[in-house]
């Protein structure tokens, strides 16, 4: 008994140790923040984007939006896409062997037909089987690539970038709606930075019960769905708060493959998008950083604090699970691949700050949470517990916890005004208050599946995701 109570009391301390380390690294995170928005907004005029819109000579982007089994949204979302406001650009996409009729669907709406493509595959992916274009010039900016099943969006990803006409490309979703200034906002950080810039970002926003019109966010709205709510305020945190610290270090490690702007020349030399990956924007990113740190030449990874896309998120427990499970597997699948990068100076900040972080303080957080419940139980049957201390400690990790998550919304709304009514903001702000209760808690069960899958090599596959769409009921892709 000496000796359980011991190993206790050891955790205990341990688990101080990392509580302290926790909140140390979240405040200074929270700093960078502030500092990397601020800095945003004082040079955002630096290069204006209506100079990229109006130019003759700007940068080239291919939007690449991969499609499988999207017949019902399928031409409202790509009228969507091809509504950006920007001089030089194109639409691919790419039906990944679709069941239904999505292909056909593009056909009749953008009159298109076969035509002969010069398509080098300097990723391998599936086969390609044909490439479409219009014949109405009104949709000359249009490329639909039909190939066969790859069973991952990596692998429609990769084919699309196979087909790129540009130097840059923004990998996105068919089923995202895009700001109509989105290529603009992305493009300029390559273009202002004299360092070499490989990816940006920036932020993404849930579309759950917000309103669209002709192919635009028309009015915003705070979800009612339980879950959709509760990633709400994920997605505030994580994108404004996390990345912006990220970013200003040069530290980023992950673009959402929602919406991120890449250069296309290092993304092929790093080898695109892996197909077995389960979280493949964040292993792609580790990837390209692993490649230039090896190359020994500079580079920047860009995040900015601007609200470009809006999509639908899981709103049953369901499809949430099987995401979150997905996004956990991913991210153990990124680390013990490029394992190698961990604390090796080699690889600058990536092997040196970033990857021990998600180490550490992202993969060892729901580990460290499932010890604690043991460990406390095992302190109540069999030992004394000092009940005023744990109270103590428990409301002061509390407080510290909703307070991070209050500062994030106290900028979003100071930046973006987000929401079209205070009756909105207070809801929120009242789940900020329920969130380590009810949604955190699924959280932690969804990433300890996760790691478990990973270590015992069960589903591998993706799955279904059930989606309400932007102007019809339920449609799985």
């Amino acid at each position: 008994m000496n000796t359980l109570e011991n190993i206790i009391r050891k955790f205990e301390i341990f688990s101080a140790f990392y509580s302290v380390s926790y909140i140390t690294i979240y405040l200074i995170l929270g700093i960078l923040s502030y500092l990397a928005i601020k800095s945003y907004y004082n040079s955002k005029y630096y290069l204006h984007k209506d100079v990229l819109i109006k130019s003759n000579h700007t940068l080239g982007v291919s939007i690449i939006a991969p499609a499988y089994n999207e017949a019902c949204n399928i031409v409202y979302n790509v009228k969507s896409l091809l509504l950006q406001d920007y001089p030089k650009f194109e639409i691919i996409i790419i039906n990944d062997g679709s069941t239904d009729n999505t292909l056909q669907k593009l056909i009749d709406e953008f009159n298109l037909i076969k035509v002969d493509f010069f398509y080098q595959e300097k990723i391998k992916t599936r086969p390609v089987k044909a490439h479409y274009k219009s014949t109405n010039p009104i949709y000359a900016k249009l490329l639909i690539i039909d190939k066969e099943n790859g069973k991952s969006k990596a692998d429609a990803s990769n084919a699309g970038i196979n087909s790129a006409r540009y130097s840059l490309f923004i990998c996105t979703d068919v089923d995202c709606i895009l700001r109509k200034d989105t290529v603009a906002m992305l493009a300029k950080p390559f273009v202002e930075n004299t360092r070499k810039v490989i990816a940006t970002g920036a932020a993404i926003r849930i579309s759950n019960s917000c309103e669209f019109k002709d192919g635009m966010l028309y009015k915003s709205h705070y979800p009612d769905n339980f879950f959709a709510r509760f990633q709400e305020l994920e997605y505030i945190r994580s994108f404004l708060f996390g990345r912006m610290a990220w970013s200003r270090t040069n530290c980023l490690l992950l673009v959402s493959g929602g919406l991120g702007m890449f250069d296309k020349a290092t993304v092929i030399e790093a080898g695109g998008y892996w197909h077995k990956s389960l979280g493949e924007d964040m292993e792609l990113i580790t990837r390209m950083r692993r490649l230039m740190h090896e190359k020994k030449e500079d580079f920047l990874i860009k995040y900015i604090p601007e609200s470009l896309c809006w999509t639908e998120v899981p709103s049953d427990s369901t499809i949430f699970l099987r995401q979150r499970v997905r996004w956990a597997r991913g991210l153990i699948q990124t680390l013990y691949l490029h394992r190698k990068m961990f604390l090796n100076p080699k690889y600058g900040r990536t092997g040196l700050v970033t990857i021990p972080h998600y180490f550490v303080f992202e993969f060892f957080v729901p580990i460290l949470e499932l010890l604690g419940l043991i460990v406390l139980t095992l302190d109540i049957i069999f030992f004394s517990v000092n009940y005023e201390f744990l109270l103590i400690v428990s409301l002061f990790v509390y407080f510290f916890y909703t307070t991070l998550t209050l500062i994030s919304i106290y900028l979003d709304q100071l930046i973006h005004k987000q929401y079209s009514s205070i009756k909105e903001i207070r809801n929120l702000i009242f789940m900020v208050f329920l969130e380590p209760f009810l949604y955190h808690p699924i959280n932690v069960f969804a990433s300890l599946k996760g790691y478990w899958y990973f270590l015992t090599n069960k589903e591998k596959t993706w799955g279904t995701m059930t989606r309400q769409g932007f102007t019809n009921p339920k449609d799985e892709i």
